[in-house]
């Protein structure tokens, strides 16, 4: 008995010991304690580049690569082929592209302020081409996350409603 005794008052005694030298200082708000902060990486900040993104570039220069070499735009909209390409677009285009933001592709509103009308086209009717050798089609095609444009079949009369269409977007 007297050595199961001995053996707890040990067991206790070192309990006490190894706790010991540990200050908790209790405040009026409650206990505090003081941690050290973890040392960071020193990180080299980068100048601010002011480029512009592919998406909002204008380049009014290149048709694109396709079929369409030449597209004559009347000074008016025909209404009658900008309500058929906006029945397409909503179609075929909606799911990708959005009207004022960027979605899964750029918003097609003010394209043609950006893009020349042969390009817009050849990008409707040719996306696996203008994406391997269009040099702003592979720029757009990082810019949205690799996520290429789907060809969607149309003809050449859907695509020219479409643009027309486009032409009435703000």
């Amino acid at each position: 008995m007297k050595t199961i005794l001995k053996g707890i008052a040990l067991l206790f005694a070192l309990t006490m010991i190894s706790c010991g030298g540990k200050k908790e200082e209790k405040k009026e708000d409650g206990f505090s304690v003081q941690r050290k902060k973890a040392p960071t990486e020193q990180t080299v900040e980068t100048p601010e580049t002011n480029e512009v993104k592919p998406s909002e570039r204008v380049d009014m220069s290149t048709k694109g690569v396709g079929p369409i070499k030449a597209v004559e735009l009347a000074p008016e909209i025909d209404q009658a082929m900008a309500a058929n390409g906006k029945e397409v677009y909503d179609q075929m285009c909606l799911a990708c592209h959005r009207i004022g933001k960027k979605f899964i592709g750029p918003p097609p509103n003010g394209i043609l302020e950006r893009r020349t009308p042969e390009w817009v086209m050849n990008m409707i009717l040719n996306p696996q081409e203008m994406v391997q050798q269009d040099p702003l089609a592979k720029e757009l095609l990082q810019e949205f996350n690799g996520s290429p444009m789907a060809n969607q079949g149309l003809t050449e009369d859907q695509a020219r409603a479409i643009l027309e269409y486009f032409r009435t977007l703000e």
